[in-house]
C-alpha cells in the first residue's frame, strides 16, 4: 500500500478539526482519511519535486522555489506562450529551463497572466476564514435537514459538500453540461467518494433561472469560482434572493483580495504558496497528496457547521493557500502515515440524473415561503 507521510502536529490539528466537527453534527470523521483516501484509493504518492498526482512540479528558480500545475489540456497550451517559444517539444523541460533562468516574482507572473496555477514558496501567510454578516440570522441548527447547492468542483469544496450530507443535510451537485466537474472524467472511486449522497442537478449556466431558483431556496451555498464568474452571470451572493440563516462558504485559491481573486490554484500548488512543504537535501518537495485540498475542505466544513450553530446568515471565505500556511506554521516533524483507504458507499450520480427531484424540491420550498 502507498506511505503517504504528514507531519504528527498537521495530523493532530486535523483530527481536532474532525473532533469539533463530530461536537456539532454528530458525525464521525477519520482525518487521516481525508488527507491520505485518494492516495490509497489510487496508489499514488508525492516523488520528491513532482505532486503525488504527476502535474505539480516544485522547481528552483533563480532567487527561491516555485511550483507550477500543468493538469488541464489549456495548461500544456500555454507552456510555449509563458517560456516566450513558438513552440516546444517537452513541455515540463521547456518550463524548468525557463524557470531557472528567471525570479520568482517574473514565474508567477506571467503563469497567472496565462491563467495557470502557479505559486512561489510560502508567498503566502496563515489566515483565519474571513466571515461577513449576510443577511438576518436564525435559530440555532445543523446540517441535518438543510438544502446546500453545491457549486464547487475537484477536492476541497465538494469534500465540505460530503461532509455535510454525511450529516443528514440534502446536498445538490450542480454542473454544467459544457463544462462539468473535472474529476467527474477521473478515476471514479475518488469522484464516488466525493459526490456519492448527493442530487446530480444539471445546469446551463448561460440560461441559469433553474440554477437562481435553487440559490434562491438554498440553506447553504458552496462554491469555488473565481468570485467574477459567478458575479458576470448575476449569481453572485448579492444576486440571489435573501434568505435567513443562509451560510454561504466562498472556497479560493489565493482569496479575494485585488488580482488573487482571478489567480488558479490545485491543492499541491496551493499547498506550496503557504509552505506546507517537506524538504529532503537537496530542497522543499511536496507533502501529501494536493493537502490544500482536503485540510480546507474539512476546515469549510467545520466552518458552516459552526455558523449554523451560530443561526448562519454570513458569508464565509476561506484560501487554501492561507489554509495550507496555518498548518505550515505548525511543528513540521515527526511524520504520520496516512495512507487509509476510504470505505465508499455507493456511486456517484450521473451527470443530470436528479434534475426532476431537485426541480420538484425547489417548487416546494418556493410554495413553504
Amino acid at each position: 500500500m502507498t506511505s503517504l507521510a504528514v507531519p504528527a502536529a498537521v495530523l493532530d490539528r486535523a483530527r481536532r478539526v474532525a473532533g469539533s466537527y463530530e461536537t456539532f453534527t454528530g458525525v464521525p470523521v477519520d482525518a487521516a482519511e481525508l488527507i491520505g483516501g485518494r492516495a490509497a484509493l489510487l496508489d499514488i504518492a508525492p516523488r520528491g519535486r513532482v505532486s503525488a498526482g504527476g502535474a505539480s512540479r516544485l522547481m528552483r528558480c533563480r532567487d527561491g522555489w516555485c511550483a507550477l500545475t500543468l493538469s488541464r489540456p489549456d495548461d500544456v497550451a500555454a507552456v510555449p506562450a509563458l517560456v516566450g517559444a513558438d513552440a516546444v517539444d517537452d513541455p515540463w523541460d521547456a518550463v524548468h529551463r525557463w524557470v531557472a533562468g528567471s525570479d520568482a516574482a517574473d514565474v508567477t507572473e506571467q503563469a497567472r497572466l496565462l491563467g495557470l496555477p502557479v505559486a512561489a514558496l510560502a508567498e503566502t501567510p496563515a489566515e483565519a476564514p474571513r466571515v461577513y454578516p449576510f443577511g438576518a440570522a436564525t435559530t440555532t441548527r445543523g446540517p441535518s435537514g438543510l438544502l446546500v447547492a453545491d457549486l464547487s468542483a475537484m477536492w476541497a469544496g465538494p469534500l465540505c459538500g460530503q461532509l455535510l450530507a454525511r450529516a443528514g443535510a440534502t446536498v445538490v451537485k450542480v454542473e454544467s453540461a459544457a463544462r462539468p466537474d473535472g474529476a467527474r472524467s477521473g478515476p471514479a472511486p475518488f469522484f464516488a467518494w466525493m459526490n456519492a449522497k448527493k442530487l446530480s442537478y444539471r445546469v446551463d449556466f448561460d440560461e441559469p433561472d433553474g440554477l437562481r431558483a435553487l440559490l434562491d431556496v438554498a440553506d447553504v451555498v458552496i462554491e469555488s469560482s473565481r468570485p467574477a464568474a459567478l458575479a458576470r452571470r448575476s449569481l453572485s451572493p448579492t444576486d440571489v434572493s435573501p434568505r435567513d440563516g443562509r451560510v454561504w462558504l466562498r472556497i479560493t485559491g489565493h482569496g479575494t483580495d485585488d488580482e488573487r481573486g482571478n489567480w488558479v490554484a490545485f491543492g499541491d500548488d496551493a499547498a506550496v504558496s503557504g509552505g506546507l512543504v517537506g524538504a529532503d537535501e537537496h530542497g522543499p518537495v511536496f507533502r501529501g497528496d494536493a493537502i490544500a485540498d482536503p485540510l480546507t475542505g474539512l476546515e469549510a466544513a467545520l466552518a458552516v457547521a459552526q455558523s449554523l450553530r451560530s443561526g448562519g446568515g454570513e458569508l464565509i471565505e476561506m484560501s487554501m493557500a492561507a489554509v495550507a500556511a496555518t498548518y505550515a506554521a505548525l511543528p513540521q516533524d515527526g511524520e504520520i502515515d496516512c495512507a487509509t483507504t476510504p470505505r465508499i458507499t455507493g456511486d456517484a450520480p450521473a451527470l443530470g440524473a436528479d434534475n426532476p427531484d431537485v426541480d420538484e424540491l425547489i417548487r416546494r420550498r418556493f410554495a413553504a415561503c
